[in-house]
């Protein structure tokens, strides 16, 4: 589930958000191969079998054994990505060489999937085309969508099952993973979307207990920063790994 991407230099590893896959990377990869050899990932769950727990640390058993084939890495994750990344340096600090984290946070305890869930199960599909994907969906999350979903005769589908992703966001609803988050001893760089998920003042928070770390807020953004605003995303992501360097 590692896909080599191209580019030339250290290695890169990008990490997709939840119910996203490898492809949701597509429109970053022209100027990430300009500053690494890049790699995308496909996490268990999202076009392939979940494991056999539907735990946070299963999920980052099956990321390390990937990472371990680069060595060490420049980790870069959206959301659910960003959080099984700063996990992985958390267990295996020897696989990662930076983080970039974006629009996650520690602690979403007391959240329920439940009323995301049940919004999923109502959705039309198959969705006949992928005009009809991006009139549902708007056009950055429907790029998205169509970058991940299962295309199949009859129109487009959900990659994976509804219940693998409810309970991999209801897992972060009943604990929290600051330990992890201040386990981690590399530079970081955190963005955060005005109108991401991310409660407020956490990021902020992430930034002031590790001081390798750098926080950039991102106004007009929501979740998906790097196709919102991709310009400003390419910047921050672009100067904070030149500056490693």
């Amino acid at each position: 589930m590692l896909h080599d991407e191209g580019g030339d230099g250290p290695p890169i590893l990008l990490l997709h958000g939840l119910m996203g896959s490898s492809g949701t990377w597509r429109r970053a990869l022209p100027w990430l191969r300009t500053l690494g050899h890049v790699h995308t990932y496909d996490a268990p769950g999202h076009r392939r079998p979940p494991p056999s727990t539907l735990t946070t640390e299963a999920f980052v058993e099956d990321l390390a054994a990937h990472a371990e084939t680069l060595g060490g890495a420049a980790v870069i994750g959206h959301s659910m990505g960003s959080l099984h990344g700063w996990c992985l340096a958390a267990a295996r600090p020897e696989l990662v060489t930076a983080l970039v984290v974006e629009d996650i946070a520690p602690d979403f305890r007391g959240r329920t999937a439940d009323a995301w869930a049940a919004m999923i199960r109502n959705w039309p599909q198959p969705f006949p085309t992928e005009a009809a994907v991006l009139d549902y969906f708007g056009e950055v999350a429907g790029r998205y969508f169509l970058d991940s979903f299962t295309r199949r005769e009859d129109g487009w589908y959900l990659h994976g099952e509804v219940s693998t992703f409810e309970a991999i966001s209801s897992e972060w609803g009943r604990r929290d993973f600051w330990a992890e988050w201040e386990a981690v001893d590399v530079p970081s760089l955190l963005l955060e979307g005005e109108f991401g998920i991310t409660p407020d003042g956490q990021m902020a928070e992430m930034h002031a207990r590790n001081p390798k770390s750098e926080y950039v807020f991102m106004p007009g953004a929501a979740h998906l920063i790097h196709d919102e605003s991709p310009q400003i995303y390419q910047e921050a992501v672009t100067s904070f790994l030149t500056a490693l360097r």
